[in-house]
Order: C-alpha cells, then sequence, then structure tokens
C-alpha cells in the first residue's frame, strides 16, 4: 500500500514538474508554475515518507524547519546585487546533496554487508556502480565550482579575475585519471567496508578539487554561463542519485534540470560568442591580455553632461530605449528607472528596455532586476528584436552597461570580445551613458561608444541620475 501511495505521489509530482517548468517559462505564468512545481515537490516528500514507514520524523522535521527558516531569512536580507551570489551558493548545496546521498546509500549497504568480502559492481551491478560514481564526481564538482563561482563574484577571490594556474589543463586531466582510477577500485577491487568508503571519499575530493580548479581561470564576465552550466551539473547530480536510490521522481526532476540548464547555458554561450565545448573544459573567460589585468584607459574626446543638460533633449523624444546594466543593480536603481519611465510615458514618449542575454552576472538578472519594481514584461525587448529598431530611437539610456554595448565587439578583429553580439545603441540618434567612471568593463578594454559624436556621458551614481532627471521631468 505504502509503495503504490508513493508510486502515484510521484507521478503526480513528475507531471507538475513538467507543467511547472513550462508555466516558467513566460513571465506571467512564472509564478503560478512556481507554485504548482512547489506543490509537486511537497507531495514527492510526502510520498518518500510514506514509503520509508516507520522512520525517526525528528531529525526530518528539524532539518525541514531549519533549512526553511534559514532559506527564509536569506531570501528577504539579501539585496538583488548579491542575488548571482546567492544563486551560485544554491546550486552547489544543490550538488553537495547529491554526493552525500549517495554516499550515505553506498554506507548503508555497505554496513549491511560488512561481513561479505564483495565487490560493488558484483553485488549491485555496474549500472548502479556508474550512477553512484557520477553522483559523487558530478555533486562535488558542481559544490565547490559553485563555492569558486560565490567567492568570485563576491569579489572575495582575487576581485573575481581568472587565477591561471601553471599547467592547469594537465592538472585537470590528471585529476579527471585519478577519478577513473579510484572508480575502478570502488567497483571492482574494494571488498571490504573500509575500503569502499576510502574510495568513495577519495572520489568526492577528488570531484571537488576538480570543480575547484575548473572555475578558478573563468573571469568574471563570463559567471552567467558558469552559473547557468553548474546549475546543468546540479540537475544531473540528482538524475545520477536518483538512479542510485531507484527514485523515478528523482530522476525525473534532475533531468529537467540538467536539460533546462544546458539549454540556457547553450544560449548564454552564443550571447558571447564562446562554444560550449570551451564550456565544458573550462580554462575560458579570460580577460584582455589573459592575465586579468585591465588596461588603462585612451579617451581624448569624452563629451559629458549633467542630468539637468540632458533633460530638453529627453524631454524632445518620442522614443527612449533604457539599457540596464550591473551598475543598476549595484545603485539598487530599478525603482527609480520605472519611474522616469512612467513620467516619459505620461508625457505620450514610447519607453523600453533592451536586454541583452549577459547583462548583470547571471542568467536573467536584468529581467528579476526590473520585475522587483513590476516594470511591464512587454516592455522588456530582447537584443535580437530591439536591434532593428535603434536607428529610429531618439534617445537611448545605458544604465551601468558596458561591453554589451561595446561596438569593438561588432568592428575590431583583434578584440577579445570580437564576435560577441551586442546592443547597437550607438546607432540610435543620441545616446546617455550613465556611470560613475570610465573604468573598463570585465574584459578589460576601452568603450568607443564612450567617444561617439552622438553620445554624452553622465558621471554619477546611477540612482541618483535616473531620480534626477525624474525629478527634472516632473520640475
Amino acid at each position: 500500500m505504502n509503495e503504490t501511495l508513493a508510486s502515484l505521489a510521484y507521478l503526480f509530482a513528475s507531471v507538475a514538474f513538467i507543467v511547472g517548468l513550462k508555466m516558467m517559462s513566460t513571465v506571467k505564468g512564472a509564478r503560478r508554475g512556481n507554485a504548482i512545481a512547489g506543490i509537486g515537490m511537497a507531495v514527492a516528500i510526502l510520498g518518500t515518507l510514506f514509503h520509508a514507514g516507520s522512520i525517526d520524523y525528528r531529525w526530518i522535521v528539524g532539518g525541514a524547519a531549519v533549512g526553511s527558516i534559514l532559506g527564509a531569512w536569506l531570501a528577504y536580507r539579501v539585496p538583488m546585487t548579491s542575488m548571482p551570489e546567492f544563486v551560485a551558493m544554491f546550486n552547489g548545496l544543490g550538488g553537495l546533496a547529491s554526493t552525500f546521498v549517495a554516499l550515505c546509500d553506498l554506507l548503508h549497504w555497505s554496513e549491511s554487508t560488512a561481513d561479505i568480502s564483495i565487490s560493488c559492481s558484483t553485488a549491485r551491478g555496474v549500472d548502479w556502480t556508474v550512477a553512484l560514481v557520477l553522483s559523487l564526481v558530478i555533486g562535488a564538482v558542481t559544490f565547490t565550482g559553485s563555492m569558486a563561482a560565490w567567492l568570485k563574484l563576491a569579489g572575495t577571490l582575487k576581485k573575481g579575475e581568472p587565477i591561471l594556474l601553471p599547467g592547469r589543463h594537465a592538472i585537470n586531466l590528471a585529476l579527471g585519471a585519478l577519478v577513473v582510477g579510484a572508480a575502478i577500485w570502488l567497483g571492482g577491487y574494494a571488498l571490504e567496508h573500509d575500503e569502499q568508503t576510502q574510495a568513495a571519499l577519495a572520489i568526492a575530493l577528488l570531484g571537488g578539487l576538480l570543480g575547484w580548479l575548473l572555475v578558478l581561470p573563468i573571469g568574471g564576465a563570463d559567471m552567467p554561463v558558469v552559473i547557468s552550466l553548474l546549475n546543468s551539473y546540479s540537475g544531473v547530480a540528482a538524475a545520477t542519485t536518483g538512479f542510485v536510490l531507484g527514485n523515478d521522481c528523482l530522476i525525473i526532476s534532475g533531468a529537467l534540470v540538467g536539460a533546462s540548464g544546458i539549454i540556457l547555458t547553450q544560449i548564454m554561450c552564443k550571447a558571447m560568442n564562446r562554444s560550449l565545448g570551451n564550456v565544458l573544459v573550462g580554462g575560458f573567460g579570460q580577460t584582455a591580455g589573459g592575465d586579468g589585468e585591465k588596461k588603462k584607459s585612451s579617451y581624448t574626446k569624452v563629451k559629458s553632461c549633467s542630468a539637468e543638460d540632458a533633460l530638453p533633449i529627453l524631454e524632445a523624444a518620442r522614443t527612449v530605449v533604457f539599457v540596464p546594466g550591473y551598475g543598476l543593480a549595484v545603485s539598487q536603481g530599478q525603482h527609480a528607472i520605472r519611474e522616469l519611465a512612467d513620467l516619459l510615458e505620461a508625457k505620450g514618449i514610447s519607453c523600453r528596455y533592451a536586454i541583452h542575454p549577459v547583462a548583470g552576472r547571471m542568467p536573467g538578472h536584468m529581467n528579476v532586476l526590473l520585475a522587483e519594481a513590476n516594470v511591464p514584461y512587454e516592455k522588456l525587448v530582447e537584443m535580437d528584436q530591439i536591434n532593428p529598431d535603434l536607428k529610429e530611437t531618439d534617445v537611448v539610456i545605458v544604465v551601468g552597461a558596458n561591453d554589451v554595448v561595446n561596438p569593438v565587439a561588432r568592428d575590431q578583429k583583434g578584440s577579445p570580445i570580437y564576435g560577441m553580439p551586442i546592443l547597437n545603441v550607438d546607432e540610435a540618434r543620441t545616446i546617455f551613458v550613465i556611470k560613475r567612471s570610465l573604468s573598463p568593463g570585465f574584459a578589460g578594454i576601452d568603450n568607443p561608444l564612450f567617444e561617439a559624436d552622438n553620445a554624452l556621458m553622465i558621471f554619477a551614481d546611477a540612482k541618483e541620475a535616473l531620480l534626477a532627471l525624474a525629478k527634472g521631468i516632473k520640475g
């Protein structure tokens, strides 16, 4: 009876996951889709508890309470600027959970057969052993890789710059070979309980070291790709753990996360002009010069103005396009940009937001940021859709973006960002660029847009400049 209820619960949960994921593809249905997927997860947990039968619920209830309180506290306390680090941490914890679950299943079986000398592959099959090894390795890689990404995004680890170790590719290949060796040891030669435990721990530790070393060479500009890739890894780790446990629901949910994550990774790669293979082997995302050092600027004809000086041009416009970047998130200016857009629209001026796929530091960062300010989703226009309209746009306001609007990516073959699709804001009639200074973006190169004849720099904090423009429009 319990097994039947668990199967029905898993079936319901799997359908809920699929429906919820489908609804999350649109902003209007995302909240409801998230709720449906959450209900599915709750049903899956209840089904698992029914299937487990008589167990001690104190640890389960205690763990759920601690996790729920901590999760709610973090959700309310983490600022939008730290959301990429938050997502990286979640990916890592998902991978760590998969590793622990697979390891516990091995220990439980190994202890139950402690008086019998037998290998894992002989007793439980080669397929189970392969799934166990993959769960340990991928989960550990996801955890340590996500922790490295977290530290890089927070600026704690060399301020997010690439760390290029000598012979790093050879080191990674050697670690991979050691993982294979430990897996063979676990599957065919570790007969005793202690040997199996040692082999499993060796696999997890080697995988963790490999994950850390794979992310070290990656620069901050490529973190959106890294986060989506690690998200895919966490799903694959969960799916392989499902094979270890024989849990169909975990296999399905993990496969959904893994597949959606790898699709998003491909989208991010295309947006940054990088190949998926380059991402998978690591060692990508080096900044200009390959050493993470940023070149000194050589601007000679930059024109600047104040927010008050920009008002006459802005009020005379018929069409305005905002280009949000990480600087908007840093200043927490999402509500200010929404207020300015509302004031302009009240005067009959059309306002839209141009969204580059890798603007910010995680996939969809600008979408989430503007959604927090209740910006209507239909006003958020993707790069490919809005680029043809920029030639006919009266005013473009670039708020804290840099590399995603740098014409060098389109015009200079020797540039490290050459070939990366950008927002062609330089084709608009007038461009206002709101930045604190002329400092380069993550690519570490100058932006000719700042010296364009139709561009004016507004040197200020993004939120302060937007509020000043809004105040001027009101006046």
